[in-house]
């Protein structure tokens, strides 16, 4: 199991996936929990015949998950959140826990939803993506096409981004470039696993 876990998180549009894939291409163990959603939604996914039977096959196209009509659904009503989190959440927790098993050191794990999903306990120190909303907005209108009613409907269904920053123990700002913002994640990972030594030796 590994040794020192770090989770990575940030509201919506606030440019975690960027910090995610600058930390693996530069040889950083991540265990990605909306990758593994994605699998598990995938066709043939093991969470497809849940879902199916939740939320019917209005959300599907043929045997393939219709994930905007999904989105759609989700994003308007909490309750139908709080089932398809039901659905996908254990699942998605059991197999992050086995690539975990598979990273003897330090590893970082990216889940957006981390604060909602109270997986603070599975971390040894907490790093957010942050920028203010109104950047948020612009991205989510630039990326998904999205009227500011919808991207506003999207950040409000999430924890709110100012208290995921009081929570973290780490803020990672990313108004800059992508590859500013990897930087500062990079240098983070260095301190970090100056953390993780200290950690081992006190617990030796």
């Amino acid at each position: 199991m590994s040794s020192y876990v770090i989770g990575l998180t940030g509201g919506i549009a606030c440019g975690k996936s960027n910090l995610s894939r600058a930390l693996r291409e530069n040889g950083v163990p991540v265990v990605d929990a909306d990758e593994i959603s994605r699998a598990m939604t995938a066709p043939g996914g093991m969470a497809l015949p849940l879902i199916r039977e939740a939320f019917g096959s209005e959300v599907f196209d043929g045997e393939a998950l219709d994930r905007r009509a999904l989105s759609d659904v989700i994003f308007a009503q909490p309750a139908a959140r709080e089932r398809l989190n039901g659905i996908l959440h254990p699942l998605i927790f059991a197999e992050m826990r086995r690539q975990m098993a598979l990273v003897p050191g330090a590893v970082v794990l990216d889940v957006p939803l981390l604060f909602e999903a109270g997986m603070e306990d599975w971390c040894d120190e907490i790093w957010c993506a942050w920028v203010p909303q109104k950047e948020q907005i612009r991205r989510l209108k630039k990326r998904e096409g999205l009227t500011v009613r919808k991207a506003l409907q999207r950040i409000h269904s999430q924890m709110p981004t100012l208290e995921k920053r009081r929570k973290a123990d780490h803020v990672i700002r990313t108004e800059g470039t992508k590859q500013e913002s990897g930087l500062k994640a990079l240098a983070l990972w260095q301190d970090a696993l100056r953390r993780a030594e200290a950690k081992g030796e006190k617990e030796a």
